[in-house]
């Protein structure tokens, strides 16, 4: 059981048996009341976000959050498909929607983590920074990198990247999933 301050960014609980994870929490206190602990929960199934305040009468049960590697294979049809990294023919699939943008950083054959709940996995978290190879990228126009210039390039995944002028098709680049930006060059081509 979790006393309601300890219901802190990346803590996970369940309400009405449904798992959640805390993404912000700050603990007010308002002159004569008690304090309480105002926190946004994120729902790990549908994604949703709710604001939910917390009083230290509450007593809330902590998710059994387990975390597990997977391997991601393909998506097709509105499903993406994984399989456990120890065992290829323990394959599972998770919604496209359960994945979201996410998608947009997944090669295959790559390992992510997966976050299991009542042995269902929830969620999937991605490494924060991704490497990428450029498939498409047009010239840098001489002239035009006077000032900062960018341009749009497509990486392996089908994901539009900007980035600076000099990155070429063939380079390997490091991104950042959590904003979708560009990181680094990693290989030059």
């Amino acid at each position: 059981m979790l006393d309601y301050n300890e219901v802190t960014p990346g803590a996970y609980i369940v309400i009405d048996d449904e798992p959640y994870e805390c993404i912000a929490s700050a603990i007010a206190k308002k002159s004569r009341q008690k304090a309480s602990n105002q926190t946004k929960l994120k729902h790990l199934v549908t994604g949703r976000v709710i604001e939910r305040a917390f009083h230290q009468s509450d007593n809330l049960e902590e998710a059994d959050i387990s975390k597990k590697t997977v391997v991601y294979i393909y998506t097709a049809k509105g499903e993406v498909w994984f399989h456990d990294e120890a065992d290829k023919s323990a394959r599972f699939t998770l919604s496209l929607d359960m994945v979201g943008s996410r998608i947009n950083y997944l090669k295959q054959n790559q390992p992510v983590d997966a976050l299991v709940f009542n042995e269902a996995v929830v969620d999937i978290r991605l490494p924060i920074k991704v490497e990428l190879l450029v498939t498409e990228a047009a010239p840098a126009v001489r002239g035009n990198t006077a000032q900062n210039a960018t341009k749009q390039v497509v990486v392996e995944t089908g994901h539009t990247v900007t980035v600076p002028m000099f990155i070429e098709e063939g380079d390997v680049l490091r991104v950042n999933t959590e904003s979708g930006q560009y990181v680094e060059r990693v290989q030059k081509k």
